[in-house]
């Protein structure tokens, strides 16, 4: 995971990362405060939504505005419009403002920073060791992650290769994993921890990290060996895979007496609203 520039003005963008589509979504209303400085950017926002949709000739003016879960200026948690970053440009052509040229030129390093990334994925890890350094994460803890997402980057490859749709059907299969090697789905195991617009592998301790890459590891090679193809044959390896690590955490709590899977995270005191607890075995 990487921080990306969020705030123009002293205006904060709120920004969620999203572990199904393993990408970045921005709040549309915050982007839209920014631009308008409006006492009101929610409700700029719907009539300028209305008036795209009437425009487009369907409910939705585009096809890639979903809602998440962020954090209100009340400390609630509320559903907000929330758009990638190659959406929001088309919105911020739609205001004008100008303040629409800067964040143009942000919308545009995003972009640029991505495309970077899929040409050499070491300079999205780099960036991440940075974060995570400055988290004041362990340099044992950092390297376990990055060596995890090497695993899970192997993995998304194969599936990519074999019939397995980007997005949802990779969320089917992680969640398949995940489940099979703690008892717990992903949402579940972010629930524990107190998550909400987190990355879950961001919160994990060194043993989640260690289980969940033999998970996936296991995954690919038993997918492999019987060269699963679409959903139904790399469910069976998913399963298969997750069960492999499962047996491996049993063993290790039934010899240390501890469990694996926990719910503690890496918040800051702050954010935390209720103590971390540990989760019992399944």
């Amino acid at each position: 995971m990487k921080i990306l520039p969020t705030d123009f003005d002293g205006q904060a963008v709120r920004r969620v990362y999203d572990e199904d589509s393993e990408t970045w979504w921005f709040s549309v209303v915050d982007v839209v405060q920014v631009l308008t400085e409006s006492r009101s950017a929610k409700r700029y926002w719907s009539d300028l939504k209305r008036k795209l949709a009437q425009e487009a000739g369907s409910e939705q003016p585009y096809e890639e505005i979903v809602q998440f879960k962020l954090q209100a200026t009340d400390g609630k948690q509320r559903e907000t419009d929330c758009a990638k970053a190659a959406t929001l440009l088309r919105i911020v052509q739609s205001i004008p403002s100008p303040k629409a040229e800067p964040i143009k030129l942000w919308l545009a390093k995003v972009g640029y920073e991505r495309m970077q990334e899929l040409a050499d994925p070491a300079l999205s890890l780099n960036r991440a060791r940075e974060t995570w350094q400055q988290h004041g994460r362990s340099d044992k803890w950092i390297q376990q992650r990055m060596t995890g997402q090497e695993t899970r980057n192997k993995l998304t490859d194969y599936w990519s290769e074999h019939d397995i749709k980007a997005g949802q059907e990779f969320a089917i299969l992680t969640n398949i994993i995940h489940q099979e090697w703690t008892g717990l789905s992903v949402k579940a195991h972010k629930q524990a921890k107190g998550l909400s617009s987190h990355n879950l592998r961001d919160h994990m301790t060194e043993a989640e990290l260690i289980f969940t890459a033999l998970a996936e590891l296991s995954t690919r090679q038993i997918a492999q060996s019987v060269e699963a193809t679409g959903m139904k044959e790399n469910k069976g390896a998913a399963q298969a895979g997750g069960r492999i690590a499962r047996q491996a955490r049993t063993q290790l709590e039934d010899q240390t007496g501890q469990t694996v899977v926990s719910g503690v995270n890496y918040l800051k005191p702050a954010a935390v609203k209720k103590t971390v607890k540990r989760i019992g075995r399944k």
